[in-house]
């Protein structure tokens, strides 16, 4: 009877067990239908209904750039666009080889080729884009740009012979060039968007940070700005895209259209650029460098070398950039419809110096004489009188080293302003010999003034300007700070070469290999100190200072006006594709009449460098 009784008890429990558990399953059904029918049905029913859906869009014609005349900068041209609807040639009995041979013997180019254009792409795709198509499936592909008038009515003609064929008109960008200015670096490029773009895009959909049925989304098919003011505002030049909703079924046939919205065209950018001031800034910048080419330097006598250069022209009142120019400089018409790989690598290479680099924006030269303004801002701030005679020897000698004027010279005691006007370099030298010295020389005070390189940093120097073009280039002040951060990053690398040397470099410079260890001894051993040597060859813009054209404008516009530094700004506003005024962009000062803190940090203090220019 216990056997029994305990057999009847086990399996009430494995009954009751059970019972639970179908009961959680049911509740856990229950609960889940629930969510799917009632909380999340309209979540469900929209998926399910864009299943059926397929979209194809219709590019809009981006805006143009104008300067601050309305004279176009950059416009749209009309193109004669081959396109072919691959659904058509599906439908046909040989699935459109025939259709394809006629029409690349008419475009003069091989059935393969074509074909190639007309893959979906993807990991199965013959090229990478723009060979073949990154667009919808259901969108006619485009095949071939700028075809004769002649060729156009034959394939609308002839209908029979090129069934899925059509050729019509499409904006294509045009670089204008109003009185042969070129403006490359500021007006910028386009291109087609990227697939880390679009990834991006995807993830911030995801987030929340971005809506799905956003109009504004990137597509695959989108053209964007790459460089410049394309870049810069492409948002406001882009425009909305026209959207035609294809109804499919299940084998995605179109079945029907429910629904199309027109394309949005992009608006105008107005800017600060004067077009006929711009064409004669980069006619002189060339006159210049080629006048600088045919000169031979005294000391080694040999002609420049004069490789690049950067013009400015800035309203003093307000930061409004009404010219500049870089050089070397490029087409960049180049990048509309795509770009070749040699033509790609002519502007990356160093075989033609970089085109691409804006050096107003981007190129780090030395500044030399034009920084001895910060000199003395600081000097008048520092207790030297512009009205005091200072000495202007040949040369002075600081600790065992010899620091001269340029080519010896001695024109004797100077004023201030002399100083400047005959750009003397021992009167500087001694004025900041004696600011290192009263911060306490090689064992500093607590909190030295540096009052060079902070005056330096209240000019922006060291600091981007602000400009309205991306990638600009911060440059750095070669004072205390930065000899601390350089310490802090290379001492270790430093003490390794001290041991090992260079013997890269002892292959084929021993002489340079010497010097280098020997140089790296001597930073192992106190790479951090700050020397007398630095701070004088910082009084004239020497040593490690290195700065941007457009920040000693900005620097000498502050002078001009008062001391207000401004934002270089190149837009002047937004209009409408109708004439109607959007956005109008204020004058912003980055200092207005106060010294402003530049925090500077190890990552930041030396920013990565461009090839060298002189």
């Amino acid at each position: 009877m216990s056997g029994a009784l305990i057999v009847s008890e086990r399996s009430t429990l494995r009954l009751a067990v059970l019972g639970v558990l179908v009961m959680s399953l049911l509740v856990t059904m229950v609960a889940r239908l629930f969510f799917l029918q009632v909380v999340s049905a309209d979540t469900y029913t929209q998926q399910a209904s864009d299943n059926n859906k397929r979209y194809v869009y219709t590019p809009a014609t981006r805006g143009l750039i104008l300067d601050q005349l309305g004279r176009p900068l950059v416009a749209n041209r009309t193109s004669l666009v081959v396109s072919i609807d691959r659904s058509v040639l599906e439908a046909q009995k040989d699935k459109g080889v025939a259709t394809i041979a006629r029409l690349a013997k008419a475009l003069g180019t091989t059935p393969t080729a074509l074909s190639y254009r007309l893959e979906t792409c993807g990991p199965k795709a013959h090229a990478k884009p723009p060979i073949c198509w990154n667009g919808s499936p259901f969108q006619p592909v485009p095949v071939a740009k700028d075809i004769t008038q002649a060729l156009a009515l034959t394939i609308m003609e002839k209908r029979s012979l090129y069934p899925g064929v059509t050729a019509g008109l499409e904006a294509v960008r045009e670089y204008e060039s109003p009185y042969q200015a070129n403006a490359a670096h500021m007006l910028g490029y386009i291109g087609p968007v990227s697939d880390q773009e679009l990834a991006d895009q995807k993830a911030r959909i995801k987030a929340g940070e971005l809506a799905f049925d956003d109009p504004n989304l990137l597509r695959s098919t989108d053209i964007v700005g790459r460089a410049g003011l394309e870049a810069q505002y492409d948002s406001w030049l882009r425009g909305t895209p026209g959207v035609k909703t294809l109804l499919v079924d299940q084998a995605a046939h179109v079945v029907g259209e429910a629904g199309e919205t027109q394309a949005q065209p992009g608006s105008y950018l107005v800017t600060n650029i004067n077009a006929r001031l711009q064409a004669v800034v980069e006619k002189e910048l060339v006159a210049a460098i080629t006048k600088a080419r045919a000169t031979t330097e005294k000391d080694t006598g040999k002609k420049y070398k004069a490789d690049s250069g950067a013009a400015v022209v800035m309203d003093v009142t307000n930061g409004h950039i009404l010219a500049m120019a870089s050089y070397p400089s490029y087409d960049p018409s180049v990048w509309v419809g795509g770009i070749s790989q040699k033509e790609y690598a002519a502007l990356t290479g160093a075989t033609s110096n970089y085109p691409l680099i804006s050096r107003a924006t981007q190129g780090q030269f030395v500044p030399a004489s034009t920084f001895k303004i910060v000199s003395a801002s600081a000097a008048l701030q520092n207790g030297y009188s512009a009205y005091q005679n200072y000495q202007c020897p040949p040369y002075i000698m600081v600790g065992n080293r010899k620091f001269s004027n340029f080519e010896g010279e001695a024109p004797g005691d100077v004023d201030l302003a002399k100083g400047l006007a005959v750009s003397c370099d021992t009167m500087w030298y001694q004025i900041a010999y004696d600011y290192w010295l009263r911060d306490g020389g090689n064992t500093p005070v607590k909190s030295p003034k540096d009052p060079i390189e902070k005056m330096a940093k209240a000019f922006g120097y060291g600091k981007r300007t602000g400009i309205d073009l991306p990638s600009e280039t911060r440059g750095r002040v070669g004072g205390r700070a930065f000899k601390t951060a350089l310490n802090e990053q290379l001492h270790d690398a430093w003490c390794q070469r001290a041991v090992t040397g260079y013997p890269e470099v002892a292959k084929t410079d021993p002489a340079r290999a010497t010097y280098l260890k020997a140089l790296a001894k001597e930073n192992c051993a106190d790479g951090g100190v700050y020397r007398g040597g630095d701070e004088v060859n910082l009084a004239i813009g020497q040593g490690d200072t290195v700065v941007t054209p457009l920040q000693v404008a900005t620097a000498y516009a502050a002078v001009a006006n008062g001391g207000t530094l401004w934002a270089p700004q190149v837009a002047k506003g937004v209009v409408s594709s109708s004439g109607k005024t959007v956005k109008l962009y204020e004058a912003l000062c980055t200092r207005c009449g106060t010294e402003l803190e530049y925090p500077e940090s190890p990552d930041e203090i030396i920013p990565p460098q461009l090839p060298a220019h002189r």
